[in-house]
């Protein structure tokens, strides 16, 4: 696993050992950052379900402002840290252990505002839709937040009228659809 493009190009990432984290594979990677390029640049990043942070590094390596990475594994979280530490992006780094629920709390809390935000939650959580909800709803997207959302192709997002789906691709087993996230848009006020 390497970072593909950018200041950091070329430089290898490691992986939590183990089977609970599946890195998205670097071909996936490129196609899903060819189609963000634009929204890369200066980009608040959330990456929840960081795993090894690969997404979130990849941003950052093209230009992305700044990235919150989210993990509840203690072995993901130290090879997060090991990772953005040899990169040199330590300082444009926060990461948080804990599970999404407490760890949208605390951001929320903390006036958290992101453009771009990757989820790529383990295949058994099924229903992505409720970490999108929750992420509007404790007002982490920035109007036109742009989300990236990982899943097992049978498995679809249910996201309710807040979000646009704008794109999708797939890739053998693993598809990625694309939202942007309308705001106050579709509120009735």
């Amino acid at each position: 696993m390497r970072i593909i493009a950018g200041e950091a190009r070329g430089r290898t990432l490691t992986a939590p050992k183990g089977m609970d984290t599946r890195p998205t594979q670097d071909y996936v990677r490129e196609s899903l950052f060819n189609i963000l390029q634009a929204s890369v640049p200066e980009a608040r990043v959330l990456d929840l379900f960081a795993g090894s942070g690969a997404l979130a590094l990849e941003a950052l390596s093209r230009g992305a402002e700044k990235a919150t990475l989210v993990d509840c594994s203690a072995d993901a979280v130290q090879c997060i840290k090991r990772n953005a530490e040899t990169l040199g992006f330590a300082e444009r780094v926060t990461v948080v252990r804990s599970d999404w629920q407490a760890a949208l709390t605390r951001l929320s809390k903390n006036g958290e505002r992101f453009t771009l935000v990757f989820l790529d939650p383990p295949y058994r959580i099924t229903d992505t839709g409720a970490q999108c909800a929750r992420l509007a709803d404790a007002n982490l997207l920035d109007n036109s937040a742009l989300l990236a959302i990982e899943h097992r192709r049978d498995v679809m997002p249910a996201l309710d009228a807040r979000f646009t789906e704008i794109s999708q691709r797939r890739y053998g087993d693993t598809e990625i659809h694309f939202y942007r996230y309308r705001g106050g848009e579709s509120n009735d006020e």
